[in-house]
Formats: C-alpha cells, sequence, structure tokens
C-alpha cells in the first residue's frame, strides 16, 4: 500500500511542479597551439624527437591536418654532459601522411652519440624565437624480468587464447620505476593498455606478474579479447627502467585516456618536463628484450 501512495505522490508532484529545461549555451575559449614534445633516448639507440602543434579538442583529424601540425625546421640540441649535437629532421612518409622527426645528423657524427644506462641528458629546443628546455635520466637496469612462460587463458571458451607471464625481480630501496612494450609476430612495439608501474607494493620481492598484450592506441581496442596472445606468436617483450618524470607523464597520459568519456572521472593535468608551456616528455630508456615461442 505505502508504495502505491509513492507512485501517486511522484505522479502529483510531476504534474503540479513539472521539470524545467533550459538551454544551456556554452562559449568555448580558443587556445593559441601549444608545442607538443614527445623526446625519446633509449641504451645503444640514438635520441629522436617529434615536435607537433596541439590541436583544438573539436578538430577532425585528416592526413592534411596531421601534415601541417608537424612543426618543422626547429633547432634541437641535445647533450650528455660532455658532448652537445645539432639533430637533423628527417622525414617518412607513407600512403597516408608523412611524419617529421628528429635524430642524429648522419653528416657530422663528431659529437653525436647514443644512451648509456646511468647518463643524464638535456635538451634545447628552439621554436621561432623560443626556448624549450628539458633534462632525462637512463636509469641502470637494475628491475629485470628473469624468466617468461604462457599458459592458457584461464575461463576462456577460445582454447586458442594465451597469456604471457613474467617473472621479475626488484632491487630493495623504493623508486624503481618500468614502463613495458610487447611486440607479437615481428611487428611494432606497442605499450600496454597500462604500461609503467611503480614499486611501491612489490619492492625489494621477486614476483610473478601476467603481461598482458601491448595495444596500438590508433586502432579499435578490443576490451575482452585485447590482452590475449594466441597460441604459435612469437612473442618480444621490451622492459624498460625509466625515471620518474617519464613515470609521471606516462602514469597520467594513461590515467586520462582510461577516463575519457566516464562521467565520474577526475581530470588529471599531464605532468610533462618540458619548460616554457610546452606539452609532452623527454624520456630516457633502460631497456632488456625477452622472447618467447608460444607453442600451437
Amino acid at each position: 500500500m505505502k508504495s502505491y501512495r509513492l507512485i501517486i505522490l511522484l505522479a502529483i508532484s510531476a504534474i503540479i511542479f513539472p521539470g524545467c529545461e533550459k538551454t544551456v549555451h556554452f562559449t568555448i575559449d580558443e587556445q593559441a597551439p601549444k608545442l607538443v614534445v614527445e623526446g625519446t633516448i633509449e641504451t645503444g639507440k640514438a635520441p629522436v624527437f617529434i615536435l607537433s602543434n596541439s590541436l583544438d579538442y573539436f578538430s577532425e583529424i585528416t592526413p592534411q591536418l596531421l601534415d601541417s601540425s608537424f612543426v618543422r625546421n626547429a633547432d634541437i640540441r641535445i647533450s650528455n654532459g660532455t658532448l652537445t649535437h645539432r639533430l637533423k629532421e628527417y622525414a617518412v612518409s607513407n600512403q597516408v601522411a608523412t611524419l617529421y622527426y628528429y635524430s642524429v645528423d648522419s653528416s657530422d657524427l663528431a659529437t653525436a652519440f647514443v644512451g648509456e644506462m646511468g647518463k643524464t641528458y638535456s635538451a634545447d629546443i628552439l621554436v621561432e624565437g623560443k626556448h624549450y628546455l628539458a633534462n632525462t635520466t637512463i636509469p641502470v637496469l637494475a628491475k629485470k624480468v628473469d624468466s617468461l612462460w604462457w599458459k592458457p587463458s584461464p575461463n576462456n571458451p577460445d582454447t586458442t587464447k594465451s597469456v604471457l607471464m613474467a617473472r621479475v625481480t626488484d632491487p630493495p630501496g623504493f623508486g624503481n620505476y618500468i614502463r613495458y612494450f610487447t611486440s607479437t609476430n615481428g611487428g611494432s612495439f606497442f605499450p600496454g593498455l597500462n604500461s609503467v608501474f611503480d614499486d611501491q607494493i612489490v619492492d625489494g620481492t621477486t614476483y610473478d606478474i601476467e603481461v598482458e598484450k601491448g595495444v596500438d592506441r590508433n586502432a579499435t581496442i578490443d576490451f575482452n579479447e585485447y590482452s590475449f596472445f594466441t597460441r604459435g606468436d612469437t612473442v618480444v617483450l621490451k622492459f624498460t627502467n625509466i625515471d620518474k618524470v617519464t613515470f609521471d607523464f606516462w602514469r597520467t597520459m594513461e590515467y586520462n585516456y582510461g577516463s575519457i568519456g566516464s562521467p565520474f572521472s577526475s581530470p588529471t593535468k599531464v605532468l610533462g618536463n618540458i619548460s616554457n608551456g610546452a606539452l609532452g616528455y623527454f624520456g630516457g630508456y633502460s631497456a632488456q628484450y625477452k622472447s618467447l615461442v608460444i607453442p600451437r
């Protein structure tokens, strides 16, 4: 009886106090494009930088817009504390667009260098009269993968699916940060959907953990299947030690990526390390590679 009274009261309220609707108009401020930097240096490899201008939130991405977003003719100088090298601009084209990037000038190798563990690097980027500075360190490869193995995907009716497992040793002392990538059957290395981890819980231990398959964020992701490998796959795990600056950038970037569209998420600022108001990061990676063939 009480439930009927409640329904009647709600109906009467709806008639006496009808819902009010009001059209709300938002005026979105136009922001000047900001410089976006993606700079990396890895053990045994040359530094690579990609520069672009930020795009409007509501922009429709087209090959023409993508081409025009790259920042050309920048002056980028990177130092390892002993040598300072000016990077050269290169272009790589495919059927969709042209990618512009900066790396070691092959015509001037006297001051060129590759990444080394334990060294700190600085970058000075000059674009249209403005300097942008950043620093990073390639840590010593202290946290390592001891072994890889596979096992059938639990509770999965598809018997061709498997999961990759890794045994990892974390040295004593907090502050060991990692980022991982996987390559399948000779393909590109893609980071995991959540690719960065600290050692707050696992400090000083050896532990077993599932390694989810890396994902191409430019493709459609099947969230029911993305993490599994397939019987017959050849998998290469790229396991990198990174500094806290690189960890913080990808931690906040991946949190924002994962919360897009969620009405319950809190906005999080992506933490970069480029000065003068630029977006992005310059990060160092100390890399270890492990491979495994999953039998059919």
